[in-house]
């Protein structure tokens, strides 16, 4: 029987050349945009899942309260909270490790130097992430003269030879023997770029010269703590019970400013965005997004199976009828109909295996990954086969039950009619799919409105010709006159200024500033940055109020520059320029204002951000090249300048407007990837469009040939066939706009500094989908009114 089935359904789809390929060609484009959303979805969701005890790890982050109860969650804690944790909460704990932020570093063997990235952690960082030791001992970092290498760094280092007991210098200073080789971790691995773990006890006692008694600073929040919770532990409730860790040793009895939160490592990929200390969403959004846009757009594919199959019934009837006179039961029937569209869908699975291989690089360029067919992988055929027959029986329910109810008396007597109303089914559907569609465009368009508001943010500094160039000692002493001196003489350079920190993120914050007038209970916190004087000028930061650092004042070393928000949050509206801030046991003098730069996110607030002068700490160089000067030339200048000075390190650098233009990288994405769907889903449906145009037409050849011949023009002809399809588009538009508008609207609330939700795009998004309407239907509308009538009209 069901051989007999899928015969049938085989010389159906021969003989209807057209529609078979229409439909196979929806259904296999469907296919694939699901397949390629499910692999992205795959990937996401298994974020850090490498990692045995993923369901018990945790980061312990650090929620900053304002004056005005304004929360803000961030990565950094303070150094002592590991030994607070382990000694106070022991037996809630297994495990707890300090670290570092994950830094680049010079690593040298020999002759040989290149550039690793890596991260100071403590000992049992390794066996509390799972790290599979290559070779070596995982408890290692309990001296301080040990390193630990990934394999991949390892072969880059040493090649084949075993690199236990060989010696590596870091950062032309320490030298360290490599006690341990841990396999490279996967790419969906929030430590995948760590390629180098370092002792921590040599990072907070030796390496941080600027801070002395860094691991018993209750102030001074730059650092990242882990930890594995016990079996029987409960995340939020431990929250709840160590909330108060840090405000305990800063004598802020009144009000807790400052608190400690357990963010589980099964949420960090997804749930990174914080709103009132609680994560409030992050890369989740966009997997819901995009599973609807997947499932939207194979019902799309679906939907055009079900209107070309409905839209043929006069041509199935006859078919029907027969069979059923002699013998054949409805069920029979409707088995008949699912094995053609299971057919079609395995067809359209073949398909849509070639169009994912052909757009997989495209996407992959635009998603930001590396993702590839599991083809080896006997679940990925399991779900993708049980996914291509519920597709086929999905899309060929409705016209299997439609077609297997026709009367067999009435249609062999000739008196069958689909009658008047047959056609609604059909107009419903393509509304359901311009609906969408539409919906997808004026999301498209205001993704990429919100990122071109966020741009067009002043950012206070003019970034355009600087470049970052990264020290990897912080600390170490340099000759920077010197080489500020010979930047300048190459001509190539306009100014040259050191800092603690980049400019385009806030590495460090700290808390501990009192000044006139302020609550004693109150513990504000501030980002801040230690900088050269020339940094104002080389960055063309913005004075307000007050001056800039200047070498005509020899008291700059006890003073500081704020930021229109720190200034805000001290409260002090007028007159600030001079007043006092104690700090460290030290009074520094305000000496200026400076305008808000945009430092972390484009799209919030700026962080209130004081600006120390200090010369000695440096983590990069910043040098604005000459405006005009040709880049390569002046890169080649500057390079030769710092290998004059520290030959032994190489030159790491990047430009300050594109590590910018980074913090917008996931709206982009999101926009770039609601592009691509946007495409297909239009393309998808005007396949549809195509195909029932193409069927209207055909049906109605023989009225078009008698209206040509009663002189009608190709113009009526053609608004005759267009004018149907474009009140469809219409009626689209008016349910898609309010739909887009609620949830774009709740999209855009997640963001603090947002654009607003103008009328034009409305208004433009449907007379795109009209256009697109128009000049799929004038294809086969043209061609029917230019066509011969005595074709048509030679049989009757």
């Amino acid at each position: 029987m069901f051989k007999n089935y899928f015969k049938t359904a085989w010389r159906v789809l021969v003989n209807n050349k057209i529609y078979s390929i229409i439909n196979i060609l929806g259904l296999a484009t469907g296919m694939a945009v699901v397949m390629l959303i499910g692999l992205w979805i795959s990937d996401e969701v298994s974020y850090n899942k490498y990692h045995t005890n993923h369901e018990r790890l945790a980061q312990v982050m650090t929620t900053f309260i304002d004056q005005d109860n304004k929360m803000e969650t961030a990565f950094d804690v303070c150094a002592p909270i590991g030994d607070e944790l382990r000694n106070k909460y022991g037996s809630e704990f297994k495990n707890v490790s300090m670290a570092s932020y994950n830094f680049s570093h010079v690593l040298a063997v020999g002759n040989k130097k290149i550039m690793g990235r890596g991260m100071w952690v403590e000992p049992n960082f390794l066996s509390m992430f799972s790290l599979k030791m290559v070779d070596g001992n995982i408890d290692a970092l309990d001296d301080p003269s040990a390193v630990l290498l990934s394999a991949s760094l390892a072969k880059t280092l040493f090649g084949n030879e075993s690199a236990i007991n060989k010696v590596i210098k870091v950062d032309d200073e320490d030298n360290f023997s490599v006690a341990g080789v841990y396999g490279d971790l996967p790419g969906n691995s929030s430590f995948y770029e760590a390629k180098l773990l370092l002792p921590w006890k040599k990072f907070v006692i030796e390496k941080w010269p600027r801070f002395e008694h860094a691991t018993t600073n209750w102030n001074f929040s730059s650092f990242q703590a882990f930890v594995q919770v016990a079996d029987n532990i409960d995340m939020q409730k431990e929250t709840e019970k160590i909330k108060n860790v840090v405000m305990a040793h800063k004598n802020a009895a009144a009000d807790e400013k400052e608190q400690a939160y357990v963010f589980p490592m099964d949420k960090w990929r997804l749930y990174s965005e914080f709103k009132n200390g609680k994560p409030s969403g992050g890369r989740i959004q966009f997997i819901w997004l995009f599973s609807l846009i997947g499932v939207f757009v194979l019902l799309l594919a679906c939907i055009n199976f079900m209107n070309l199959s409905t839209a043929r019934s006069a041509k199935r009837a006859k078919e029907v009828g027969i069979r059923k006179s002699v013998g054949s039961a409805r069920s029979q029937l409707i088995g008949q109909f699912l094995s053609e569209s299971i057919l079609v869908a395995f067809a359209a699975f073949i398909c849509s295996l070639i169009i994912s291989v052909l757009l997989l690089p495209l996407f992959n360029k635009l998603s930001g990954k590396s993702i590839g067919l599991p083809t080896d992988n006997p679940g990925f055929w399991f779900v993708a086969i049980t996914f291509t027959v519920l597709t086929g029986i999905v899309s060929g329910s409705y016209p299997a039950l439609y077609l297997s109810k026709f009367k067999p008396v009435k249609v062999l007597k000739g008196t069958f009619s689909t009658g008047r109303f047959a056609s609604l089914p059909r107009k419903a559907l393509v509304v359901v799919q311009f609906t969408f569609s539409i919906a997808l465009i004026i999301g498209t368009i205001i993704v990429f409105q919100q990122i071109q508001f966020a741009k067009s943010r002043p950012v206070n500094y003019k970034s355009e010709g600087l470049i970052a160039i990264t020290f990897t000692n912080p600390g170490a002493e340099r000759p920077f006159d010197a080489i500020k001196q010979d930047l300048l003489a190459t001509g190539a350079v306009e100014n040259m200024a050191t800092s603690s920190g980049p400019i385009t993120e806030v590495w460090g914050t700290e808390t501990g500033f009192n000044w006139q007038g302020k609550n004693p209970n109150y513990v504000p916190t501030f980002g801040t940055l230690r900088v050269s004087r020339d940094l104002g000028r080389t960055i063309d930061w913005k004075i307000v109020e007050g001056r800039d650092f200047s070498k005509d004042f020899a008291t700059d070393s006890l003073s500081v520059v704020l930021n229109e928000s720190a200034a805000d949050l001290m409260g002090i509206k007028k007159n600030i320029v001079g007043q006092s801030i104690q700090f460290k046991h030290k009074n520094y003098t305000v000496i200026g204002v400076i305008k808000d730069m945009i430092m972390e996110s484009p799209y919030k607030p700026v962080r209130p951000t004081i600006f120390f002068y200090d010369p000695n700490f440096v983590n990069q160089v910043i040098v604005g090249i000459k405006p005009g000067h040709p880049i390569n030339d002046a890169l080649s200048k500057i390079e030769s300048v710092f290998k004059k000075y520290n030959p032994g390190e190489p030159l790491s650098y990047t430009f300050i407007d594109e590590d910018y233009a980074k913090k917008f990288s996931d709206e982009q994405r999101v926009g770039n990837l609601a592009t691509f769907f946007t495409i297909l889903a239009i393309f998808i449906s005007c396949l549809g469009l195509f195909g029932l145009v193409s069927f209207v037409a055909e049906q109605r050849k023989k009225e078009i040939g008698v209206r040509k011949v009663l002189g009608a023009s190709v113009y009526d002809l053609w608004q005759m066939l267009s004018k149907e399809f474009a009140l469809l588009v219409v009626i689209s538009c008016f349910v898609a706009i309010p739909v887009a508008w609620y949830y774009l609207n709740n999209w855009l609330q997640q963001y603090d500094y947002r654009t607003s939700i103008s009328f034009w795009i409305f208004i433009l998004s449907g007379l795109a989908a009209l256009i697109i309407t128009l000049i799929t239907v004038s294809f086969q509308a043209i061609k029917a009114a230019i066509a011969n009538p005595v074709k048509s009209l030679r049989t009757e």
